[in-house]
């Protein structure tokens, strides 16, 4: 499916699953979280777009406070695999690309940044739907032990670890564990009325 009917349209697998209750672009409800990935590689100029995306997210300050690190090589790769849990290790290791989202906790001048947290989640929608964009997937992994991943891959003890996203083409669900198989659809969502609060009147 290309840029412009991703935006325009829901795909096949999206219109079972997804009704939006108010006028969205599409883009929003086409992308979702499969498991289930190729073996085709991503191009280095489609990656780079993702990550350039993910970058102009807004942050408090404009500081920034995301970090990704990238594995894309076969070498890299078996450096992330087993920091995963053991579940995620049955299907994230299929992904060609992998990203560790961190953030920096301080800010430059050395304050605390009470916002990272909250403009590394921001970088992290930004990418996936850029990923949407480019008919890839991408799928956001809180399972993966986060003190090892800062051991061997040597970051600052003043980064926090967020979550490790598998990127990459959509596979067959065949290729999932048989548990998994039926997980593998679009997730619903509550009712617009069940999260939204209004203002109390005086």
């Amino acid at each position: 499916m290309s840029s412009a009917h991703i935006v325009d349209q829901l795909s096949t697998d999206v219109q079972s699953h997804r009704i939006a209750e108010h006028g969205v672009s599409p883009l929003f409800l086409n992308r979702w979280s499969p498991r289930a990935f190729d073996s085709r590689k991503v191009a280095e100029e489609d990656l780079n777009a993702i990550l350039e995306a993910a970058h102009w997210a807004p942050s408090s300050f404009n500081d920034q406070p995301w970090r990704f690190v990238v594995a894309k090589t076969e070498e890299q790769l078996a450096v992330f695999h087993p920091f995963l849990g053991e579940f995620n290790q049955t299907w994230a290791t299929k992904a060609p690309v992998l990203v560790l989202i961190a953030s920096d906790t301080k800010r430059d001048n050395g304050d605390s940044n009470r916002a990272h947290e909250f403009d590394a989640g921001t970088a992290w929608g930004y990418l996936a739907l850029e990923a949407t964009l480019k008919g890839l997937a991408a799928h956001a992994i809180g399972g993966f032990d986060r003190e090892q991943a800062k051991a061997v891959l040597q970051l600052p003890a003043h980064y926090d670890l967020h979550v490790v996203i598998a990127i990459g083409y959509r596979g067959d669900k065949s290729s999932l564990p048989e548990p998994v198989q039926a997980r593998e659809v679009p997730s619903p969502r509550k009712a617009l009325s069940e999260v939204i609060i209004e203002g109390v009147s005086k």
